[in-house]
């Protein structure tokens, strides 16, 4: 199989990585387990190439995966998760082909031993 079930069923799967995904367009950095961050890296970088095409059809696309939360801005205007995958993170990467996140290991996880690490956005292009 080309992904990892990560011990849960289908809904439970895609629900998370959504979750995740969502979260790591809105913080740009999240902490989670190596497994889970690797199979993250694949959703996010499809949503960013949506992003950078951009056309009408990406954004339904994306639409399916990134949920519908409302961010505040610091001017007190409020932007989607999606407007900000369409309108700041995919312009970031234009010149980049691929390869728009970066994993750091942490370290175990007390409670279950657990590979942690940060995932987050690379750096422009």
């Amino acid at each position: 199989m080309a992904y990892r079930k990560l011990g849960r069923e289908s809904a439970h799967r895609k629900a998370m990585l959504r979750n995740l995904a969502t979260s790591l367009i809105v913080e740009e950095r999240i902490t989670t387990t190596e497994k889970r961050a690797k199979e993250l890296r694949k959703v996010v970088d499809r949503l960013v190439t949506l992003g950078k095409r951009g056309d009408l059809a990406s954004r339904r696309r994306a639409a399916q995966t990134v949920q519908n939360v409302t961010l505040v801005n610091e001017d007190g205007s409020t932007t989607t998760a999606l407007q900000k995958l369409f309108d700041d993170i995919a312009p970031r990467f234009e010149e980049r082909q691929g390869g728009y996140t970066s994993i750091k290991k942490l370290g175990q996880r007390r409670g279950d031993g657990a590979e942690q690490v940060i995932i987050e956005f690379v750096e422009g292009a």
